[in-house]
């Protein structure tokens, strides 16, 4: 049996589906790395909504989804990129999305960090932005869930120097009352964050990074770097204040920057672990037996998935990230908050579909084909 996929120029050509999917259990959390998996938000297909209007969460579904990462043993990183916050998913939507899914994590025994923002405002002061952040943070705290500082579009816009940043993150750090994980993402994730750290220059934008992190050791559990450079994340891991860890957010290079080497490796918060759940799962655990190889031998073929995904607009990857939870199984629809399904091309759903099913993620591999074809059918293409 064979279904008829879209390459460039409105070709079709046969695909072969697997039959079997691959065989991976649940299992409890890892010795050797902590790992946490971005997780997406299931939008509600049945509200009365534009894109434009405040998101309509599938509240049973989103939190399915959850319990599903932590059967595997993986952390949650919740209401963060993934989540389409600030695509989609504003601060009120993003606060209910905390609150239960930190209960959820109580509930169930998981382990769940949830994003720091100002995403409530859209400008304003450094006063202002001091203010957006420690009300974000309070919530977190109070939920009793890690906190993740994430990049600041209204910081972003409003600091005339790296002496801002210094300013207002030593400010959020003082107060914390446990230690937080530092999130710098770049621009290609999104543009509004061009510059962030106060310059343009990477490396001296690095510096600036390292200095906030020497001045609050006690209170940075870790970093998460999303800049895809694996050279330039394993030289910040490297210079990082002992006890301070780093977070791979390389969704290129993952397996490389995990694995490690003599000097050091990092951990991993990746929105790709979202639809690489169990597979990445599996991969860690024999990370955890000494046996690198395998961990490389499991992951390594997965990069072409990512890279698909998460290939320019980076941005959108977020809709390869919710079709592949459609088709395997996890939601009963592919619809998104803010309409955001229609943000790639039939041509990159194909592939993605093609590349998934040749690793094996689909639990039921007929299920996959079958939705893949109403896909294709709703664009016209019938044979």
């Amino acid at each position: 049996m064979t279904i008829q996929l879209p390459g460039a120029g409105g070709t079709l050509r046969a695909y072969e589906p697997r039959t079997e999917p691959l065989a991976v259990a649940a299992g409890a959390s890892f010795t050797s790395r902590t790992v946490f998996a971005a997780a997406h938000v299931v939008a509600d297909p049945f509200a009365d909504v534009s894109p434009d209007a405040p998101a309509a969460v599938d509240w049973d579904a989103t939190l399915a989804f959850r319990r599903h990462l932590w059967a595997h043993g993986l952390g949650v990183a919740e209401a963060m990129d993934t989540a389409q916050r600030g695509m989609g998913l504003d601060w009120t939507g993003a606060a209910e999305l905390i609150r239960r899914s930190a209960a959820e994590a109580r509930a169930v025994g998981g382990r769940i960090a949830c994003g720091v923002g100002t995403d409530q405002i859209t400008g304003g002061t450094l006063a202002e932005i001091r203010a957006a952040y420690e009300e974000q943070l309070a919530l977190v705290e109070d939920s009793g869930a890690q906190a993740v500082l994430m990049a600041s579009r209204a910081l972003a816009a409003t600091a005339t120097g790296p002496e801002d940043y210094l300013e207002v993150y030593g400010h959020l750090l003082r107060q914390a009352t446990a230690p937080v994980v530092l999130h710098w993402l770049g621009p290609m994730f999104d543009p509004a964050l061009t510059g962030y750290w106060g310059t343009d220059d990477l490396d001296a934008a690095t510096d600036v990074f390292l200095e906030i992190i020497a001045a609050h050791p006690d209170k940075v559990d870790g970093v998460k770097v999303s800049l895809l450079e694996a050279g330039r994340e394993t030289d910040l891991r490297r210079r990082l204040p002992r006890g301070v860890r780093c977070y791979t957010g390389d969704d290129f290079h993952y397996p490389e920057l995990i694995a490690g080497d003599a000097q050091g490796f990092s951990h991993a918060l990746l929105g790709v672990f979202d639809p690489l759940g169990p597979l990445a799962a599996q991969a860690v655990r024999l990370l955890d037996t000494g046996d690198t190889a395998g961990f490389r031998a499991l992951l390594d073929p997965t990069v072409a998935l990512s890279r698909h995904l998460f290939q320019a607009p980076t941005r959108f990857y977020k809709t390869g990230v919710v079709f592949l939870a459609w088709l395997a199984g996890h939601q009963d629809h592919f619809a998104m908050v803010g309409g955001l399904q229609s943000a790639r091309s039939l041509p990159h759903f194909a592939r993605a579909y093609e590349l998934a099913d040749g690793l094996g993620l689909f639990p039921d591999p007929k299920l996959a084909e079958d939705r893949m074809k109403t896909l294709l059918a709703l664009y016209g293409v019938t044979r």
